[in-house]
């Protein structure tokens, strides 16, 4: 007689507080992981953009060369680059190893809100204030960008990108999708300004969140409502909001001081993370593990699961 297989433990959900870095930057304005979540990005409210160790707790580099608050950054799939937006309405570009501005892309008319990089980091896409989304060559000493883009009727709030397809949400309450392959554009109403659009990581779905407190899970490909998730506070601020590493949460600061998990099927709330008591500005997810970076105020924080044991026997 066989023994049933035994069940696989459910996801866990990180919320055991490791470290908190003063990141000495003022006000954290984002938090992000690089590609393989072994570093994270601090955006400043002072011009710097830092790179740290988060399970560590240990600064790698500065970077300094904004002219006003970085609000965004992105690193390329190979560690090498960099990429920041801010206040100044400049596009940065970055060599990690030495620290140096590679390439400072001016064009926006206002503050840029959101940046990402192309697969292969040839392309910094950058989202702004002025309501365009703007395409720069990092390869090019050309000065104007290789493509604008300019459906959007108000700010541009968020950015992503996967292989083919450009993700964008903007304060007009419209998330709009650019199918790059097929020179296609979906555009889908919510109503409410957004404030965070994200790819699931099946790329199936994509998550929206916006200023009526409430994040909405729509089909990718026919724009279908497959989910709401409310209980969190959003009304004033541009605020975060992610998938879990294996596509079973929804997650999303809030202004109240905690971070909210739901369960993405059930749309039941599975965790209210007390992170402080101010606005979690940002948050970062772990490519693959269940790790957490949160922002509030001057400082970050990094959760783990309750389970967790760190190599160096701490935890």
């Amino acid at each position: 007689m066989a023994f049933p297989e035994p069940k696989p433990r459910g996801p866990e959900l990180p919320q055991k507080r490791l470290k908190t870095l003063d990141c000495g930057q003022r006000a954290v304005r984002a938090v992000r992981f690089n590609v393989d979540g072994n570093y994270c990005l601090t955006c400043g409210s002072d011009k710097t953009l830092k790179l740290w160790s988060p399970l560590r707790g240990t600064l790698l580099r500065t970077y300094s060369g904004h002219g006003y608050e970085v609000l965004d950054a992105a690193g390329s799939f190979d560690n090498s680059s960099l990429c920041s937006g801010g206040g100044d309405k400049a596009v940065v570009l970055w060599d990690v190893a030495s620290g140096q501005v590679v390439r400072k892309f001016r064009g926006h008319a206002g503050k840029v809100n959101t940046v990402q990089f192309n697969e292969e980091a040839t392309v910094i896409l950058s989202g702004s204030i002025d309501s365009t989304i703007r395409c720069w060559d990092c390869r090019s000493r050309r000065p104007e960008p290789i493509q604008k883009l300019d459906e959007a009727k108000d700010g541009i709030s968020s950015v992503k990108v996967s292989d083919h397809e450009v993700l964008a949400g903007s304060v007009d309450g419209r998330v709009r999708r650019y199918d790059l392959r097929m020179g296609h554009l979906f555009s889908d109403y919510v109503g409410s300004p957004i404030t965070c659009t994200c790819f699931s990581r099946d790329g199936q779905c994509t998550l929206v969140s916006s200023l009526d407190s409430t994040l909405r899970l729509l089909d990718k490909d026919t724009g279908e409502l497959l989910g709401e998730y409310t209980g969190h506070k959003n009304q004033e601020y541009k605020l975060d909001c992610c998938l879990s590493e294996r596509d079973t949460h929804v997650v999303s600061c809030s202004e109240d001081g905690k971070v909210f998990f739901w369960d993405l099927v059930e749309g039941a709330l599975a965790l209210a993370l007390p992170v402080g008591p101010s606005v979690v500005q940002s948050l970062a997810y772990h490519p693959t593990e269940p790790c957490l970076l949160t922002a509030m105020g001057g400082s970050i924080q990094c959760w783990r699961e309750e389970t967790y044991k760190a190599e160096d026997g701490t935890g």
